[in-house]
Parts: structure tokens; C-alpha cells; sequence
């Protein structure tokens, strides 16, 4: 018996065409057969049938020309060695000097301002200046004015030889008993210690100027036989006129 030729190889196109036309045929038997189809299902019915048309041709075409789909390859993972290590073709990158500011040159150092001279240094220095002349030492003269039964008037001048006033002075007078009393007073303040009295200048008689002289007078209660002063002194110098 000669060989049976061999079924040519059906194609996954083939089955789909054939799949198509066998759903379109089976639609149409059942359809025809029913008589309340509508209008609205038959449009369906063929927009279905349309689709799968449309869809069965696009893929027999992508089937036929399987050359015109671009396969897409995906490259492999980097390995570890690939990511740690640069390329040898490729120039490191150069290290960028620092971008610096240009140097702002200091200011000079100001000197410090001088104090404001002081009241004491604006006063010139003399030069040659001879020192400031000093009074010269004052002297006293003690008398009697009048003489009473119990008591007696004194006068004590005190006397500037020199020619600069003497701003104050300190006239002493020592009695012979502390019960004896001055009374009196003109041209000085008096106070006393026991016997002891002691005059300084009021405000008519200080300073005394030079070349001139002043008055201190009193009365010392009690008769003079007896009552007279034992001393007598002007800033520590003895005063002229009293008696031994």
C-alpha cells in the first residue's frame, strides 16, 4: 500500500481562524432560529464577532512576521568587582583647589589716644622759681593801762616785722593763781587751762599783715600787787615789757 501523505501542521493562526468562523456560524444558527431578537442584540452580537475578527487577524499578522518584533534584552547585573572598581578609561576626577576669599589686609595698629593732661600737668613747671616767702616771726609787747583796786587792764601788741602777712598766731598768758579770772576780751578768743590762758585771733585781727601790727586787750580781776602775769608769749617767743 502506498504511504499516506502527510496532514500538513496546523498553525496556531489556523486554529484561531477556524475557532472564529466556527463562533460566528454557531451565532448565527441560534439567532435566526429565535424570532424576538432585537435589532439592539443583533448589533451586539456582530460588534462581538467583529472584535474577535480583528483580534484573530492582528495576531496571525504578528505570527507570520515574528522578525519585526525587536526583542528586548535587559543587560545583566553589575557585579561587585564592576561597582567597586572605576574604569581604566575613565580620568579621575581632578581635585578642585578651594575657593578662597582674598586676604583683607589688617588695618593698622591705631595708637592709643594720650590721657587728657591732668589739671596738675597743664600747669608749667617753673623754672628758677624762687620758693614762696614765709611770714617772718611775730613779737608781742605787754602793758598795763589802768589799774584799779581789784583789777587791771592789759594790752598785748603784736607786732609782723616782715613783709608777708602772718595768717595766725598764739598768744599765752600765764597768771599766778587759778583763781584769778580774765574778763574783757577784745581782738582774740580766749579760753583757759587752770592759769593758763590762751588767745587766738577773731576776725579783725588774722592774718596781721606785714610791716604792721594789732591789738589784744583784757582785764584780769584782782589787784595787781600779787595778781601780775608770771609769762608771757607769742607763738612760743617771749613778750616784751613784763616785768620780773
Amino acid at each position: 500500500m502506498p504511504a499516506t501523505p502527510p496532514q500538513p501542521r496546523r498553525t496556531v493562526a489556523i486554529i484561531l481562524l477556524d475557532k472564529v468562523v466556527a463562533l460566528v456560524t454557531a451565532a448565527r444558527r441560534v439567532l435566526t432560529g429565535r424570532e424576538d431578537v432585537s435589532r439592539a442584540t443583533w448589533l451586539a452580537v456582530v460588534a462581538a464577532i467583529g472584535v474577535l475578527v480583528a483580534t484573530a487577524v492582528s495576531v496571525v499578522g504578528v505570527l507570520r512576521t515574528p522578525e519585526k518584533l525587536t526583542p528586548v534584552t535587559l543587560d545583566p547585573p553589575p557585579s561587585v568587582q564592576q561597582v567597586g572598581a572605576a574604569p581604566s578609561d575613565t580620568p579621575r576626577a581632578q581635585a578642585r583647589p578651594a575657593l578662597t576669599s582674598p586676604a583683607v589686609p589688617a588695618p593698622p595698629p591705631t595708637s592709643a589716644s594720650p590721657a587728657p593732661p591732668t589739671e596738675a600737668s597743664t600747669r608749667p613747671t617753673p623754672t628758677g622759681a624762687t620758693a614762696e616767702p614765709t611770714a617772718a616771726a611775730l613779737s608781742a609787747d605787754f602793758a598795763i593801762t589802768d589799774n584799779a583796786l581789784l583789777s587791771y587792764g592789759a594790752t598785748v601788741t603784736i607786732s609782723n616785722p616782715g613783709t608777708v602777712a602772718a595768717p595766725r598766731w598764739t598768744l599765752v598768758v600765764t597768771l599766778p593763781r587759778e583763781s584769778l579770772r580774765i574778763s574783757g576780751v577784745e581782738g582774740a578768743q580766749a579760753s583757759h587751762d587752770g592759769a593758763v590762758w590762751t588767745f587766738v585771733p577773731d576776725g579783725d585781727t588774722a592774718p596781721v599783715p606785714g610791716s604792721a601790727s594789732t591789738q589784744v586787750t583784757f582785764r584780769v580781776n584782782g589787784s595787781l600787787t600779787g595778781s601780775a602775769p608770771e609769762a608771757c608769749t607769742i607763738d612760743g617767743v617771749a613778750c616784751a615789757g613784763l616785768s620780773d
